[in-house]
Order: C-alpha cells, then sequence, then structure tokens
C-alpha cells in the first residue's frame, strides 16, 4: 500500500508526536507514515520518543546554520532527500518564513489549543494561549488542526473539537485537558484525513 510520507516538526516534549506514533500503530493512521522527525532543539524530549519507535530523526538550529534562510534550506535538503508528502508541526516553536510555506501549499499541518479564531495569531502558543483563554473567562476552549500559509494561525481549518473550561482551572490544568481531549484526537484524524486525501490524488513526492 502506497503511504504518504511524514515528517514531524517539534520541539519540546514531544506528546503530540507520541500522539501520532499511537495512532500509526493502531492503523488510526493508516494512509501516512511518519518517516522523520525534525527538531529545532537539540535537547529535545521528542526525539527519545523517535528513536524508542525508530524513526529517523534530525536537527536543525537556527544558531548552527547562521540564519532563518540557511536554517530552511537544510530542513528542505532533508525533506526533499526523505521524499516527504506532508509536514506536521507538533509542538514547533519556531516561525517559518513565507518563503517556506508558499513550496508547500496544504502540504503542512499545524496543531494550535484553541478554537481558532479564539486565542491565535502571533504571540500566542504554548501556555500562553490558555492564560488568555482564562483571563477572558471563556466556558469552552479547544485545539484545532489547520493548515499553515504564510500568516500565524491563519490557515484553512481542517478539524477543531471543543473541550469545557472548568472553575478553578490554571493555564496548566487546562493545558493538559485541551491536548487529553482534544489535540491528541484530532491531530491524528487530520494528518490521516490530509494523508489519504494525497493518497488518492496521487500526488505523493514530487509536488512537496
Amino acid at each position: 500500500m502506497i503511504k504518504a510520507r511524514i515528517a514531524v516538526f517539534v520541539s519540546g516534549g514531544g506528546t503530540n508526536l507520541q500522539a501520532l506514533i499511537n495512532s500509526q500503530r493502531k492503523n488510526i493512521l493508516n494512509s501516512g507514515e511518519i518517516a522523520a522527525v525534525i527538531s529545532n532543539k537539540q535537547d529535545a524530549y521528542a526525539l527519545k520518543r523517535a528513536e524508542k519507535a525508530n524513526i529517523k530523526s534530525f536537527v536543525v538550529t537556527k544558531k548552527s546554520a547562521g540564519s532563518q534562510e540557511k536554517f530552511e534550506t537544510e530542513i528542505i535538503k532533508i525533506l526533499s532527500r526523505e521524499r516527504i508528502d506532508l509536514i506536521v508541526l507538533a509542538g514547533f516553536m519556531s516561525i517559518l518564513s513565507e518563503n517556506f510555506t508558499s513550496r508547500y501549499p496544504k502540504r503542512i499541518i499545524n496543531v494550535h489549543p484553541s478554537l481558532i479564531p479564539s486565542f491565535c495569531g502571533k504571540g500566542f502558543y504554548g501556555l500562553k494561549v490558555h492564560e488568555a483563554a482564562l483571563e477572558k473567562g471563556v466556558k469552552v476552549t479547544g485545539a484545532t488542526v489547520h493548515f499553515v500559509n504564510e500568516i500565524p494561525d491563519g490557515g484553512e481549518i481542517i478539524l477543531q473539537k471543543a473541550v469545557n473550561v472548568h472553575e478553578g482551572d490554571t493555564a496548566e490544568t487546562l493545558q493538559k485537558r485541551v491536548m487529553r481531549l482534544a489535540e491528541w484526537k484530532i491531530l491524528p484524524e487530520a494528518v490521516e484525513k490530509v494523508s489519504h486525501e494525497i493518497v488518492l490524488k496521487g500526488r505523493n513526492y514530487g509536488n512537496i
């Protein structure tokens, strides 16, 4: 069976990467396979998760590359060499330039810990999103998987899932609930959906 080859971009613990690895083992993610993990942090725990799952991993840092352009050039070389069809940003704490994102229209997806268009865009990442939700007093939040374009969190929405905010929540407790009830569920579903469409259309490597 032909499968879309996936590269997962990570910066930290890799819980969303683990959700994808688990979904691949359970055949929830069946139309694609994780072929590479790319991190911009040498000490990201996500790299250990990749190693345990026997997935190739690569580290590219802006510091070692010397500039944003060279950083992205190194990543592009890896994507080409590994014949990647789909890029998944899973806790990747580095903004990609328009030059990069425009190369791969509808081939980069991201998971964001809110119901876009709420609490998204420049400056909204990690705990900051949940802090803003609690400060606003919303009763429902959630997560969104969307395509990536040149606007932070501005691409077309693929899937969303709502999560209730509880009285007495902290940013940390809310973050954990959103990950468990939303992110870890809809990210694998969205990756499978997009991978299936790539395979169905026969638009595999060569278009990325």
